[in-house]
């Protein structure tokens, strides 16, 4: 299957539409990890993501007859947009199904290209089902976002420039996995040429499919999915995806929200490109990697594999990078309702920033201040400035891996003392999927 994989990679008609994309050097990020760090930049496509690869190679195996009846799809917003775009330049009709959480930027985008936009379900799995439907009803070829070798020929030519890009020393390529297309692409022509080339799947932590699948021996769906990174949020990995991959990717890693935050400031301080989360995810599997190796002197490369995001995200996304890079602590801390009690506060803690301050009125002899402070990476200091508090008798409480008090506690307003008898305090967890 591996030849068969290969073969298909070198014969892939992508650059009709695609563009060959730069690998970019991140020096600020190889001084800092003490490594060659380099980043492939497929948000650099005409549809800022390297979805317009499997796509278009998908559509230029299709009949006249196929072409004729139209194409459809499911996707999250960044396949949709290359299946918009290849079905444009072919003249060929298509519809695209998408999941109600896709950012708003994504669906736009998609209209624009002339695709008609449906949108159906809280997660890819919801979409793909209702794609299914309209594929009986009306006679469309339905087009598949990772699971078709053809797609994944498509996203495997990424792997080819890689490597007639870069043709020296190359350790480790840390590839974003969401239904597992561009992975197994990657990883087939990689290790049929390099074997010596690591191969790193990165997932987020909570939908982290292809683990799960590796863990078992066999593909798995998961119970739910986290939607922070709507462009990874898979509850399946692909049946020909996992059949190509699953004896060629040599490790997983899996990162958080604030993980991949903080990637997305590091792309953005080393290329200026402002990365979409699931773009930077590989990133985010990069830096864990050193971290937990200790590994120097190697040249590691990640794929940027795509730039669509929501405007309005981004002020979310920068609250989140200090935390992903344990810069910054997030503690609840009661101290005298009386002045110049934060000034003693701030001397209790020594010379450091506090970077968010809310407060609440508890009673006339106890205030709760909710406080961000600024520590140094590791977790050693932020015990340390826990530990003074303590020494000084403050009771306080860490909430710094707490998502909750990330999301929601941080923006709470102060309230007026004589509003408090009136105001009841609740907290509670729901699905992350809408109507769940």
């Amino acid at each position: 299957m591996l030849e068969a994989t290969v073969k298909k990679i070198l014969q892939a008609r992508v650059y009709d539409a695609a563009r060959e994309t730069p690998i970019s050097p991140a020096p600020f990020l190889s001084r800092r990890f003490n490594n060659q760090i380099l980043i492939k930049r497929e948000d650099l496509q005409p549809v800022y993501s390297f979805k317009i690869r499997g796509a278009f190679n998908k559509m230029a195996q299709l009949s006249e007859a196929q072409k004729a009846k139209g194409v459809i799809a499911a996707s999250a917003g960044n396949h949709a947009q290359g299946l918009a775009m290849a079905a444009k330049l072919m003249g060929v009709k298509a519809v695209i199904v998408m999941p109600r959480i896709t950012p708003d930027i994504k669906v736009q985008a998609v209209r624009a290209r002339g695709a008609k936009v449906i949108l159906k379900g809280d997660a890819f799995s919801a979409a793909a089902e209702h794609a299914r439907e309209l594929v009986a009803e009306h006679g469309y070829t339905y087009i598949p976002p990772f699971d078709d070798i053809d797609v994944i020929a498509g996203q495997g030519t990424i792997g080819v420039e890689i490597l007639r890009q870069h043709s020296g020393r190359l350790d480790a390529v840390f590839v974003p996995v969401g239904g597992g297309g561009l992975i197994a692409g990657v990883a087939a022509y990689l290790k049929y040429l390099r074997p010596d080339i690591k191969v790193i799947g990165v997932e987020a932590e909570d939908s982290a499919c292809l683990k799960a699948a590796l863990e078992a021996g066999k593909r798995v769906t998961l119970d739910q999915v986290g939607v922070f990174a709507e462009g990874v949020a898979v509850a399946q990995i692909g049946e020909m995806p996992f059949k190509i991959m699953r004896d060629l990717v040599d490790e997983v890693i899996t990162v958080n929200t604030d993980e991949m935050c903080a990637a997305v400031k590091d792309i953005f301080d080393d290329t200026r490109a402002v990365a979409e989360t699931s773009g930077a995810l590989s990133l985010a599997g990069l830096k864990k990697y050193v971290q937990q190796t200790g590994v120097e002197g190697q040249t590691l490369l990640c794929i940027n594999s795509g730039a669509n995001t929501n405007f309005d995200r981004l002020q979310h996304i920068a609250e989140r990078t200090e935390l992903g890079e344990q810069r910054e602590a997030i503690l609840a801390v009661t101290i005298p309702e009386q002045p110049g009690s934060f000034k003693k506060f701030c001397k209790t803690i020594g010379k450091r920033m506090v970077t968010e301050f809310n407060y609440r009125y508890a009673d006339p002899a106890h205030a709760h201040i909710f406080v961000g402070v600024q520590v140094k990476p590791g977790g050693e200091d932020r015990q340390a400035v826990i530990d003074r508090l303590r020494d000084a008798d403050y009771p306080v409480e860490d909430l710094t891996d707490n998502e909750l008090a990330k999301l929601h506690i941080r923006h709470l307003g102060a309230a007026a003392p004589s509003s408090i008898s009136r105001r009841r305090s609740t907290a509670s967890s729901f699905p992350s999927a809408p109507g769940r």
